[in-house]
């Protein structure tokens, strides 16, 4: 079995990015998960052999989902606290779609809430978990804490427009509605592609939706895209003007929880 070079001397690299901030930046300690405990002390080497200095490893355990995947940047679905890598309504979807076991691991780690609160919140949880009381609530400290009481208010305003009535048709949705979900990520498309009709695995690709041509495909295959609220499944279907949403706009969606408004212009 092979290895990269990259694997190789990811440690080396490290230790050594370790040693350039603490000469540049005077920077002597660094923070991490335990796993990268051997990757930070040899950083601390760097700094006692080359600068004569001292620093120092801060580790701690790994904050770990459900499924046994660590909770992290590099891994797939992570959240930011940076709006404009993760928007605050993005932001409140993924705590609010916690598993309950991650909830009652992450309620106790990421919010200010005392030992009692959490401990009643978790009673009433398991008695009734349809409520998702538990996720509901993590959700709400963690967003106020991070986004504020604005962004709290809006991130909950656009999941009602969502998720509260999925079965309404979208072209029954005003346009205040469809401009007032704050956090939706926004695209457009120019208006004479959409005049001359543009095939829909090109429509997700050239606004975002899809990172290639070939993830849309994927997508649509198996059923992951819908337009305006209705599923696609047809990779040769054409979006026109007939499609838009008051004459402007193209509401997708990825997934189950994923909504990009696409504006034509």
């Amino acid at each position: 079995m092979g290895i990269s070079y990259t694997e190789f001397a990811y440690q080396l690299m490290q230790g050594y990015d370790f040693y350039h901030l603490f000469k540049e930046n005077n920077c002597k300690l660094q923070m991490g998960g335990s796993d990268q405990w051997g990757n930070i002390t040899t950083g601390t080497e760097f700094v006692r052999r080359k600068a004569h200095g001292e620093a120092f490893a801060f580790t701690c355990p790994l904050i770990k989902k459900a499924d046994g995947t660590k909770f992290g940047k590099t891994e797939q679905g992570n959240v930011w606290l940076d709006p404009e890598k993760t928007t605050p309504f993005q932001f409140y979807q993924f705590w609010l779609n916690a598993s309950d076991v991650d909830a009652e691991s992450w309620i106790k780690i990421f919010t200010f809430l005392d030992e009692s609160s959490i401990a009643r919140l978790i009673e009433d949880h398991r008695n009734d978990a349809s409520k998702r009381l538990l996720q509901k609530t993590l959700a709400k400290e963690i967003t106020l804490f991070v986004h504020g009481q604005s962004e709290y208010e809006k991130a909950i305003e656009t999941t009602e427009k969502l998720f509260a009535n999925q079965s309404k048709p979208a072209d029954e949705m005003s346009i205040d509605d469809l401009e007032s979900m704050a956090g939706v990520i926004k695209s457009n498309i120019e208006k004479e592609k959409i005049e001359a009709g543009i095939d829909i695995v090109s429509l997700l690709a050239e606004t975002n939706v899809a990172s290639s041509k070939g993830e849309a495909r994927k997508l649509i295959q198996g059923g992951g895209i819908q337009l305006n609220r209705k599923k696609m499944d047809d990779i040769q279907q054409s979006i026109d003007f007939g499609f838009l949403l008051h004459e402007k706009y193209l509401l997708l969606q990825k997934g189950k929880k994923n909504y990009y408004l696409v504006e034509v212009g």
